[in-house]
Protein backbone atom coordinates (compact mmCIF):
# COMPACT_ATOMS: atom_id res chain seq x y z
CA UNK A 1 0.00 0.00 0.00
CA UNK A 2 1.47 3.15 -0.69
CA UNK A 3 2.17 6.11 1.46
CA UNK A 4 -0.05 9.03 0.36
CA UNK A 5 1.19 12.75 0.29
CA UNK A 6 -0.21 15.13 2.52
CA UNK A 7 -2.13 17.83 0.70
CA UNK A 8 -4.97 20.30 1.11
CA UNK A 9 -8.62 18.49 0.93
CA UNK A 10 -9.53 18.13 -2.26
CA UNK A 11 -6.72 17.63 -3.92
CA UNK A 12 -6.23 21.56 -4.81
CA UNK A 13 -2.61 23.08 -5.15
CA UNK A 14 -1.96 25.91 -1.87
CA UNK A 15 -2.70 29.32 -2.52
CA UNK A 16 -0.41 32.00 -3.57
CA UNK A 17 0.20 35.31 -1.25
CA UNK A 18 -1.92 38.10 -2.94
CA UNK A 19 0.00 41.60 -3.26
CA UNK A 20 -2.74 44.80 -3.11
CA UNK A 21 -3.53 46.46 -5.92
CA UNK A 22 -2.31 49.75 -4.90
CA UNK A 23 1.43 48.85 -3.29
CA UNK A 24 1.58 46.89 -7.46
CA UNK A 25 0.82 50.30 -8.78
CA UNK A 26 3.17 51.78 -7.00
CA UNK A 27 5.82 49.65 -7.53
CA UNK A 28 4.96 50.04 -11.36
CA UNK A 29 5.31 53.76 -11.29
CA UNK A 30 8.34 53.93 -9.03
CA UNK A 31 9.97 51.77 -11.46
CA UNK A 32 9.22 53.60 -14.51
CA UNK A 33 10.41 56.90 -13.11
CA UNK A 34 13.88 54.94 -12.25
CA UNK A 35 13.73 53.85 -15.63
CA UNK A 36 13.62 57.48 -16.74
CA UNK A 37 15.93 58.78 -14.28
CA UNK A 38 18.58 56.60 -15.43
CA UNK A 39 18.59 56.47 -19.17
CA UNK A 40 20.94 58.30 -21.34
CA UNK A 41 20.42 61.28 -22.57
CA UNK A 42 20.70 63.03 -25.88
CA UNK A 43 23.27 65.89 -25.62
CA UNK A 44 20.89 69.42 -25.99
CA UNK A 45 22.28 71.22 -29.27
CA UNK A 46 23.83 74.26 -27.02
CA UNK A 47 25.84 71.48 -25.09
CA UNK A 48 27.44 69.94 -28.74
CA UNK A 49 28.00 73.40 -30.23
CA UNK A 50 29.58 74.08 -26.85
CA UNK A 51 31.99 70.82 -26.74
CA UNK A 52 32.65 71.38 -30.31
CA UNK A 53 34.12 75.47 -29.60
CA UNK A 54 36.09 74.13 -26.41
CA UNK A 55 37.83 71.54 -28.77
CA UNK A 56 38.45 73.51 -31.55
CA UNK A 57 40.16 76.17 -29.50
CA UNK A 58 42.16 73.19 -27.66
CA UNK A 59 42.90 72.38 -31.16
CA UNK A 60 44.46 75.76 -31.87
CA UNK A 61 46.29 75.94 -28.44
CA UNK A 62 44.07 78.22 -26.81
CA UNK A 63 42.91 77.81 -22.92
CA UNK A 64 40.19 79.12 -21.69
CA UNK A 65 39.90 80.76 -18.38
CA UNK A 66 39.29 78.45 -15.67
CA UNK A 67 35.85 78.35 -14.55
CA UNK A 68 37.59 78.80 -10.89
CA UNK A 69 39.82 81.41 -11.57
CA UNK A 70 38.09 83.78 -14.05
CA UNK A 71 36.62 87.55 -13.93
CA UNK A 72 32.91 85.70 -12.88
CA UNK A 73 34.26 83.31 -10.82
CA UNK A 74 36.89 85.93 -8.75
CA UNK A 75 33.78 88.06 -8.79
CA UNK A 76 31.88 85.62 -7.06
CA UNK A 77 34.22 84.67 -4.64
CA UNK A 78 34.47 88.38 -3.73
CA UNK A 79 30.91 88.31 -3.23
CA UNK A 80 31.02 84.83 -0.98
CA UNK A 81 34.07 86.15 1.09
CA UNK A 82 32.15 89.14 2.11
CA UNK A 83 28.54 87.21 3.22
CA UNK A 84 31.16 84.86 4.71
CA UNK A 85 32.87 87.61 6.74
CA UNK A 86 29.48 88.94 7.84
CA UNK A 87 28.15 85.91 8.66
CA UNK A 88 31.46 85.07 11.12
CA UNK A 89 31.10 88.16 12.43
CA UNK A 90 27.44 88.15 13.76
CA UNK A 91 28.52 84.28 14.50
CA UNK A 92 30.89 86.05 16.74
CA UNK A 93 28.44 88.53 18.35
CA UNK A 94 25.53 86.80 17.78
CA UNK A 95 25.45 84.75 21.08
CA UNK A 96 26.93 87.66 23.51
CA UNK A 97 24.27 89.99 21.74
CA UNK A 98 21.55 87.68 22.34
CA UNK A 99 22.67 87.30 26.03
CA UNK A 100 23.21 91.00 26.18
CA UNK A 101 19.77 91.68 24.98
CA UNK A 102 17.68 89.32 27.62
CA UNK A 103 20.18 90.68 30.58
CA UNK A 104 19.35 94.01 29.18
CA UNK A 105 15.71 93.73 29.32
CA UNK A 106 15.49 91.95 33.13
CA UNK A 107 17.91 95.38 34.25
CA UNK A 108 17.18 98.52 31.84
CA UNK A 109 19.29 100.25 34.35
CA UNK A 110 22.65 98.52 32.94
CA UNK A 111 22.59 100.43 29.75
CA UNK A 112 25.72 102.78 29.82
CA UNK A 113 24.05 106.32 30.48
CA UNK A 114 20.85 104.93 30.63
CA UNK A 115 19.77 105.36 27.42
CA UNK A 116 16.04 104.52 27.81
CA UNK A 117 15.67 106.59 30.69
CA UNK A 118 14.79 104.01 33.33
CA UNK A 119 16.49 104.47 36.14
CA UNK A 120 15.13 106.03 39.26
CA UNK A 121 15.01 109.94 39.13
CA UNK A 122 17.49 112.00 41.53
CA UNK A 123 15.98 113.68 44.30
CA UNK A 124 14.44 116.93 44.64
CA UNK A 125 14.54 118.66 40.97
CA UNK A 126 17.49 117.46 39.64
CA UNK A 127 15.48 114.98 37.77
CA UNK A 128 17.29 111.69 36.19
CA UNK A 129 20.81 112.16 38.07
CA UNK A 130 23.55 110.35 38.67
CA UNK A 131 24.41 108.20 41.43
CA UNK A 132 24.98 110.80 44.66
CA UNK A 133 28.73 110.95 45.99
CA UNK A 134 29.29 109.75 48.71
CA UNK A 135 29.95 111.76 51.96
CA UNK A 136 32.64 113.76 52.01
CA UNK A 137 35.32 113.02 54.66
CA UNK A 138 37.95 114.03 53.83
CA UNK A 139 39.55 117.17 51.39
CA UNK A 140 39.54 116.10 48.03
CA UNK A 141 42.93 116.15 45.64
CA UNK A 142 41.65 116.90 42.53
CA UNK A 143 39.10 118.68 40.77
CA UNK A 144 36.02 116.70 39.56
CA UNK A 145 35.61 115.51 36.42
CA UNK A 146 34.03 117.41 33.27
CA UNK A 147 29.81 116.61 33.42
CA UNK A 148 27.99 116.27 30.29
CA UNK A 149 24.89 118.13 29.62
CA UNK A 150 22.70 121.54 29.92
CA UNK A 151 21.13 122.86 32.59
CA UNK A 152 17.23 122.62 31.91
CA UNK A 153 14.16 123.86 34.53
CA UNK A 154 13.63 119.91 34.86
CA UNK A 155 17.24 119.09 35.65
CA UNK A 156 18.40 122.89 36.39
CA UNK A 157 22.15 120.94 37.68
CA UNK A 158 22.77 118.78 34.94
CA UNK A 159 25.97 119.43 33.29
CA UNK A 160 27.79 120.34 36.59
CA UNK A 161 29.21 117.86 39.22
CA UNK A 162 26.84 119.73 41.45
CA UNK A 163 24.35 117.19 40.11
CA UNK A 164 25.47 114.51 42.55
CA UNK A 165 25.85 116.35 45.17
CA UNK A 166 23.14 115.33 48.18
CA UNK A 167 20.16 117.79 48.44
CA UNK A 168 20.17 120.90 50.98
CA UNK A 169 20.57 120.26 54.65
CA UNK A 170 21.47 115.76 53.63
CA UNK A 171 24.83 117.43 52.30
CA UNK A 172 26.17 118.27 56.05
CA UNK A 173 26.67 115.62 57.63
CA UNK A 174 27.24 115.80 61.24
CA UNK A 175 30.50 114.00 63.09
CA UNK A 176 30.19 111.84 65.64
CA UNK A 177 30.69 114.10 68.89
CA UNK A 178 33.33 113.10 71.61
CA UNK A 179 34.34 115.00 74.30
CA UNK A 180 36.70 117.66 73.84
CA UNK A 181 39.02 119.03 77.23
CA UNK A 182 36.29 120.67 79.68
CA UNK A 183 32.92 120.23 77.29
CA UNK A 184 31.27 116.59 77.64
CA UNK A 185 29.96 115.14 74.48
CA UNK A 186 26.41 116.25 75.17
CA UNK A 187 27.64 119.45 74.60
CA UNK A 188 30.08 119.48 71.73
CA UNK A 189 27.08 117.40 69.88
CA UNK A 190 24.88 120.63 70.60
CA UNK A 191 27.42 122.91 68.99
CA UNK A 192 27.59 120.61 65.83
CA UNK A 193 23.62 120.94 65.19
CA UNK A 194 23.68 124.68 66.07
CA UNK A 195 26.73 124.68 63.50
CA UNK A 196 24.50 122.57 60.76
CA UNK A 197 21.23 124.90 61.83
CA UNK A 198 23.63 127.85 61.17
CA UNK A 199 24.61 126.80 57.88
CA UNK A 200 21.18 125.71 56.78
CA UNK A 201 19.72 128.81 57.45
CA UNK A 202 22.34 131.20 56.09
CA UNK A 203 22.70 129.33 53.10
CA UNK A 204 19.35 126.98 52.34
CA UNK A 205 16.37 128.48 53.96
CA UNK A 206 14.25 129.78 51.38
CA UNK A 207 13.23 132.78 52.85
CA UNK A 208 17.19 133.72 53.17
CA UNK A 209 17.61 133.12 50.03
CA UNK A 210 15.09 135.43 48.67
CA UNK A 211 16.17 138.06 50.54
CA UNK A 212 14.44 137.96 54.32
CA UNK A 213 16.00 138.40 57.75
CA UNK A 214 18.00 135.26 58.32
CA UNK A 215 16.37 135.47 61.95
CA UNK A 216 17.16 131.83 63.13
CA UNK A 217 20.75 132.33 62.09
CA UNK A 218 20.96 135.37 63.97
CA UNK A 219 19.30 133.35 67.31
CA UNK A 220 22.27 131.00 67.31
CA UNK A 221 25.57 134.32 67.24
CA UNK A 222 26.30 134.90 70.65
CA UNK A 223 25.43 138.31 72.02
CA UNK A 224 28.44 138.37 74.33
CA UNK A 225 30.53 138.58 71.21
CA UNK A 226 31.96 141.78 70.59
CA UNK A 227 30.50 143.94 67.54
CA UNK A 228 29.31 140.77 65.53
CA UNK A 229 25.63 140.93 65.79
CA UNK A 230 25.76 144.56 65.71
CA UNK A 231 27.75 144.29 62.69
CA UNK A 232 25.43 141.66 61.33
CA UNK A 233 22.67 143.63 61.83
CA UNK A 234 24.16 146.91 59.71
CA UNK A 235 25.37 144.76 56.84
CA UNK A 236 21.79 143.78 56.67
CA UNK A 237 20.43 147.17 57.49
CA UNK A 238 22.45 149.07 54.75
CA UNK A 239 24.83 146.96 52.99
CA UNK A 240 27.86 148.68 51.24
CA UNK A 241 31.24 147.73 49.62
CA UNK A 242 32.53 146.98 53.85
CA UNK A 243 28.87 145.93 55.20
CA UNK A 244 28.16 143.05 52.99
CA UNK A 245 25.96 140.48 53.79
CA UNK A 246 26.81 138.08 51.49
CA UNK A 247 29.72 137.47 53.91
CA UNK A 248 27.77 135.40 55.56
CA UNK A 249 24.43 134.72 53.72
CA UNK A 250 23.58 133.70 49.97
CA UNK A 251 20.77 135.60 49.08
CA UNK A 252 18.86 137.33 45.93
CA UNK A 253 16.78 139.58 44.45
CA UNK A 254 13.16 138.60 43.89
CA UNK A 255 12.64 140.91 41.39
CA UNK A 256 15.29 139.90 39.45
CA UNK A 257 15.76 136.33 39.56
CA UNK A 258 13.62 133.12 40.43
CA UNK A 259 15.17 129.92 42.39
CA UNK A 260 14.10 126.70 40.03
CA UNK A 261 12.67 124.29 41.60
CA UNK A 262 12.98 123.83 45.72
CA UNK A 263 16.57 121.93 45.96
CA UNK A 264 20.04 123.61 47.13
CA UNK A 265 22.78 121.25 45.78
CA UNK A 266 24.99 120.80 48.98
CA UNK A 267 28.86 119.27 49.58
CA UNK A 268 31.63 119.70 52.22
CA UNK A 269 32.55 118.21 55.34
CA UNK A 270 32.47 118.95 59.14
CA UNK A 271 35.31 118.97 61.48
CA UNK A 272 36.16 119.48 65.26
CA UNK A 273 39.08 119.93 67.77
CA UNK A 274 39.91 121.21 71.11
CA UNK A 275 40.27 124.98 71.30
CA UNK A 276 42.84 127.27 73.16
CA UNK A 277 40.27 128.49 75.71
CA UNK A 278 38.82 125.52 77.22
CA UNK A 279 37.01 125.74 73.81
CA UNK A 280 35.72 123.47 71.15
CA UNK A 281 36.64 125.11 67.48
CA UNK A 282 33.90 123.63 64.68
CA UNK A 283 35.54 124.02 60.93
CA UNK A 284 33.30 123.97 58.05
CA UNK A 285 33.89 123.81 54.62
CA UNK A 286 30.48 123.65 52.37
CA UNK A 287 30.11 124.52 48.83
CA UNK A 288 26.46 125.74 47.65
CA UNK A 289 24.92 125.30 44.62
CA UNK A 290 21.91 127.33 43.16
CA UNK A 291 19.59 127.19 40.26
CA UNK A 292 18.54 130.27 39.14
CA UNK A 293 16.51 131.54 35.89
CA UNK A 294 15.33 135.47 35.70
CA UNK A 295 12.05 136.36 37.33
CA UNK A 296 10.39 136.44 34.00
CA UNK A 297 8.06 134.06 34.57
CA UNK A 298 8.40 132.64 30.43
CA UNK A 299 12.08 132.56 30.85
CA UNK A 300 13.49 129.03 30.31
CA UNK A 301 17.57 129.47 30.36
CA UNK A 302 19.04 128.18 33.96
CA UNK A 303 22.21 129.69 34.91
CA UNK A 304 24.01 128.72 38.23
CA UNK A 305 25.58 130.43 41.29
CA UNK A 306 28.44 128.38 43.38
CA UNK A 307 28.89 129.86 46.69
CA UNK A 308 31.85 128.26 48.96
CA UNK A 309 31.85 129.27 52.51
CA UNK A 310 34.81 128.15 55.25
CA UNK A 311 33.71 129.32 58.99
CA UNK A 312 35.69 128.74 61.99
CA UNK A 313 33.01 128.65 65.02
CA UNK A 314 34.07 128.53 68.80
CA UNK A 315 32.30 127.10 71.72
CA UNK A 316 33.88 127.67 74.97
CA UNK A 317 33.39 126.54 78.22
CA UNK A 318 30.76 128.91 80.56
CA UNK A 319 32.24 128.05 83.78
CA UNK A 320 35.79 129.79 82.56
CA UNK A 321 34.71 132.08 80.14
CA UNK A 322 32.19 135.17 79.86
CA UNK A 323 30.21 133.15 77.02
CA UNK A 324 26.39 132.39 76.43
CA UNK A 325 25.69 129.08 77.11
CA UNK A 326 24.41 127.37 73.81
CA UNK A 327 25.49 130.20 71.73
CA UNK A 328 27.77 129.98 68.82
CA UNK A 329 30.91 132.45 68.48
CA UNK A 330 32.10 132.93 65.39
CA UNK A 331 36.02 133.23 64.82
CA UNK A 332 36.45 133.62 60.86
CA UNK A 333 34.78 132.97 58.14
CA UNK A 334 35.40 133.12 54.21
CA UNK A 335 33.72 133.22 50.93
CA UNK A 336 33.97 132.58 46.92
CA UNK A 337 31.20 133.50 45.32
CA UNK A 338 31.09 132.44 41.45
CA UNK A 339 28.82 134.22 38.62
CA UNK A 340 28.15 136.95 40.18
CA UNK A 341 28.66 140.30 39.30
CA UNK A 342 31.73 141.85 40.57
CA UNK A 343 31.57 145.16 42.92
CA UNK A 344 27.70 145.43 43.57
CA UNK A 345 27.22 146.01 46.80
CA UNK A 346 23.23 145.96 46.98
CA UNK A 347 23.55 142.68 49.42
CA UNK A 348 22.62 140.39 47.09
CA UNK A 349 24.02 137.92 44.60
CA UNK A 350 23.83 138.63 41.01
CA UNK A 351 24.15 135.61 38.42
CA UNK A 352 24.95 136.15 34.74
CA UNK A 353 22.74 134.68 31.88
CA UNK A 354 24.28 134.20 28.64
CA UNK A 355 21.13 135.55 27.07
CA UNK A 356 21.30 138.66 28.77
CA UNK A 357 25.06 139.93 27.86
CA UNK A 358 27.35 141.94 30.66
CA UNK A 359 25.16 143.90 33.26
CA UNK A 360 25.37 147.45 32.58
CA UNK A 361 26.92 147.67 36.63
CA UNK A 362 29.30 145.18 36.34
CA UNK A 363 32.30 146.84 34.04
CA UNK A 364 35.29 145.14 35.82
CA UNK A 365 37.32 142.94 33.71
CA UNK A 366 38.07 139.45 35.02
CA UNK A 367 41.78 139.11 35.60
CA UNK A 368 44.00 136.17 36.55
CA UNK A 369 43.57 132.03 35.77
CA UNK A 370 40.19 131.10 35.57
CA UNK A 371 39.03 129.16 38.84
CA UNK A 372 36.99 126.14 38.87
CA UNK A 373 34.15 126.78 41.62
CA UNK A 374 33.71 122.64 42.29
CA UNK A 375 37.86 122.11 42.87
CA UNK A 376 37.36 121.65 46.82
CA UNK A 377 40.85 120.70 46.49
CA UNK A 378 42.23 124.06 46.57
CA UNK A 379 42.39 126.38 50.00
CA UNK A 380 40.27 129.59 49.93
CA UNK A 381 42.52 132.33 50.52
CA UNK A 382 41.83 135.80 51.87
CA UNK A 383 42.69 138.51 49.64
CA UNK A 384 43.10 142.10 51.47
CA UNK A 385 42.52 143.75 48.40
CA UNK A 386 39.28 142.96 45.90
CA UNK A 387 39.49 141.50 42.62
CA UNK A 388 36.93 139.91 39.93
CA UNK A 389 38.34 136.93 38.80
CA UNK A 390 36.86 134.46 36.12
CA UNK A 391 35.57 130.94 36.47
CA UNK A 392 36.34 127.47 34.14
CA UNK A 393 32.60 126.12 34.66
CA UNK A 394 29.12 127.20 36.39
Amino acid sequence: MSEKQPGRAGGERPEEPSVPDEVWERFIRDSERDIRASAPKEPSARARMVTERLRQQEARGIEPAGWRTGPAWQEMRRAQDRTARRRRLWAIIGVPLAVAVALVAVRPSLLPGDLLGTSSSGSGSSGAAAEPLPAETAAPTTAPSAAPGTPTLDRPFAGSPAERYADGAAGIVVPEAKPVGPLGKEQVARALRQTKELLVGANIDRGTLLGGRPKSVLALLDPKQPKLLDDVNSWLRAPDAKHDPLSLFSRFDPREVRLVGDVVKTRGRMTFKAGTRASVVIHADYTFVYPLAQADPESTEVARTIVRRVLDIEVSDPAKYRVTPGRLAILSFDENLSNSACFVYDGFLHPRFDSAGPAASDEATPSGPAVDPYDRSRELRHSDTESCGAVSRT
